[in-house]
């Protein structure tokens, strides 16, 4: 089953008079970036939910966001003035001892330390973290259901793309009867402008074609084109395999462009091309498969 790196899922519930809301947000990334953001009382489960978010999101772009919603009519925020003026004075003897200028917003400083506004800095309980953790599960099943469906959507854009390229394959063969039949006229023509064709060997020249045209067979570029498409549509079914479907799509464009070059038609090479702009849209797609 594949799975999108794109997700989204949300997770609430009340605690006391407080609101805690967990969202989870990704975009493709080769390999895990995470954001997160948290109030500071709850600073101190950073490494329990980064730890989380790597063994649950693994890849992607990822911003991770817990915060609270205060559901109270009044909020028990009270700003502490006291505290205020004693950072003021604080702040006026440092900038005298350094003989440093005070920042022109002050306030703004002092707003920004701790304990400025009175029960902001709430500790949380053992309860409220368990309650936090379990949101992020909550929130992480709607964001992996966002996934799989994405990845369903994905899965079916790139089987139709790799069964694009192997019909374009089988558009392939009758050019192949012409081509040597083309190849085999062109020698000739070539020959017979410095021999004359009475003098012409013609067994060794049977000979020296079918050489020539062992050279420049595609058959077995073509055996193992499909062969790899038949893998990629296998692999599609695997758990976890974006980077593994890359690998076979790498293979697959080497087996078109020795196709392409080993053809050496016009006809074919247009082929070619549209097999080349369908594995360049399987591979734009990969990016965002986990």
């Amino acid at each position: 089953m594949l799975r999108s790196m794109t997700g989204f899922g949300k997770a609430e519930a009340s605690s006391g008079s407080r609101k805690i809301v967990v969202e989870i947000k990704a975009l493709n990334s080769k390999q895990l970036d995470l954001t997160l953001r948290l109030p500071s009382e709850w600073r101190h489960l950073d490494n329990d939910i980064r730890l989380w978010a790597s063994n649950n999101i693994i890849r992607g772009k990822a911003d991770v966001s817990v915060s609270i919603e205060n559901e109270s009519q009044k909020s028990n925020t009270r700003i502490d003035i006291e505290l205020a003026r004693q950072y003021h004075d604080q702040l006026l003897h440092i900038s005298k001892e350094l003989k440093l200028p005070l920042p022109a917003d002050v306030l703004g400083l002092i707003v920004k330390l701790p304990g400025f506004f009175n029960g902001e800095a709430k500790e949380t309980g053992e309860e409220e973290q368990q309650l936090i953790l379990n949101l992020l599960d909550e929130a992480f099943k709607s964001f992996d259901h966002f996934r799989i469906q994405e990845g369903r959507a994905l899965q079916r854009d790139l089987q139709n793309r790799v069964a694009q390229i192997l019909s374009l394959k089988e558009l392939v063969a009758p050019f192949e009867v012409q081509r040597k039949e083309t190849v085999r006229q062109r020698l000739m023509k070539n020959l017979t402008e410095f021999v004359e064709k009475e003098k012409i060997d013609t067994n060794r020249f049977e000979q020296e074609l079918l050489y020539y045209l062992e050279k420049m067979d595609i058959t077995e570029e073509q055996v193992r084109l499909a062969q790899h498409c038949m893998y990629f549509t296998e692999t599609l079914k695997e758990e976890g395999a974006g980077k593994k479907l890359g690998f076979i799509s790498q293979e697959i464009g080497r087996e078109i462009n020795t196709l392409g070059s080993k053809a050496n038609d016009a006809d074919i090479q247009r082929v070619v091309v549209q097999m080349k702009d369908e594995l360049e849209k399987i591979k734009e797609q990969l990016f965002n498969i986990l």
